[in-house]
């Protein structure tokens, strides 16, 4: 515990950490909002439902499994990232407790929204391959060019992780390269 009548600034620095709470609250909010789009976009699919085609059902569905991943995406970094960087949830004996959340560091913070953008990538890449019309040339080749560099910095990530995973388990084992 932090004693009132000395404040050092070493423990001044550690306190900031709550500085970002308010950030995860935005996340929240954010959050709340893709939930009221989904909603609103999930009733014009049911409402129009009967008057698309194979193409602009499969489109409308892509785009509501965007707003979930993307969703995923603000739950992970919200968890994570508070678990990481501000204080611990404390939810080991919640019966809903994620399971991914034991795991959480900052490496691994780092794999997920990786895997996470290149779903969400993914996601759009397919879309405009189902209707290509709707698209130019140079934009699809810019999405195809960004999903290729989002898939090599996850790897290269993932890489660095295992490598720094590794080195530290030779470190703490008293056992040196």
């Amino acid at each position: 515990m932090i004693s009132q009548n000395k404040l050092s600034l070493p423990s001044i620095i550690f306190i900031s950490r709550w500085l970002q709470a308010p950030l995860y609250f935005g996340l929240i909010l954010i959050l709340a909002m893709y939930v009221y789009k989904f909603g609103i976009g999930l009733f014009h699919l049911v409402k129009v439902l009967n008057d698309l085609d194979e193409t602009g059902m499969m489109l409308k569905v892509l785009n509501l499994i965007d707003m979930v991943m993307i969703a995923n995406l603000i739950v992970m970094v919200m968890l994570g990232g508070y678990e990481t960087f501000v204080s611990r949830l404390r939810l080991q004996t919640h019966p809903d407790h994620p399971e991914w959340l034991d795991e959480v560091n900052a490496g691994t913070m780092k794999i997920k929204l990786a895997l996470s953008l290149i779903t969400i990538s993914s996601i759009h890449l397919l879309s405009t391959f189902i209707d290509p019309a709707e698209t130019q040339f140079y934009d699809v080749m810019w999405q195809v060019i960004i999903h290729i560099t989002l898939v090599g910095s996850a790897i290269a990530i993932a890489f660095t992780d295992r490598l720094m995973t590794r080195n530290h388990k030779y470190n703490t084992k008293g056992i040196t390269r």
